[in-house]
């Protein structure tokens, strides 16, 4: 997937140790336990990223690059960013037989 450009919404995520261009843009994703999520999302680097507060809904347009973030990851090559509205169903499913994995859990 490397090269390939993409289009995503989803809302700004942070952790302690990413730098002021990082953040991740996120989803909830539904688990198979009743009333639990799990963030998922696209690492996302942009010279910009301290204008977007956390928890803000975004779209992007990016190209995914390779990253590192405790080891080897696809990252999100801003394109072009927007504020944008919420959509009216904000959470993800899980993965189908189909889904090829792109990156680990930490």
């Amino acid at each position: 997937y490397i090269g390939q450009t993409i289009c995503f919404t989803g809302y700004v995520y942070r952790n302690s140790d990413f730098n002021e261009n990082e953040f991740v843009l996120a989803r909830d994703m539904t688990t198979s336990r009743a009333n639990e999520t799990l963030v998922v999302g696209f690492l996302c680097n942009h010279k910009d990223a301290k204008n977007f507060a956390d928890g803000t809904w975004i779209e992007l347009t990016g190209t995914i690059e390779k990253g590192n973030y405790h080891g080897e990851i696809p990252v999100l090559k801003v394109i072009k960013i927007s504020v944008t509205d919420e959509p009216e169903f904000p959470l993800v499913c899980p993965p189908d037989d189909t889904y090829v994995p792109t990156a680990v859990i930490i």
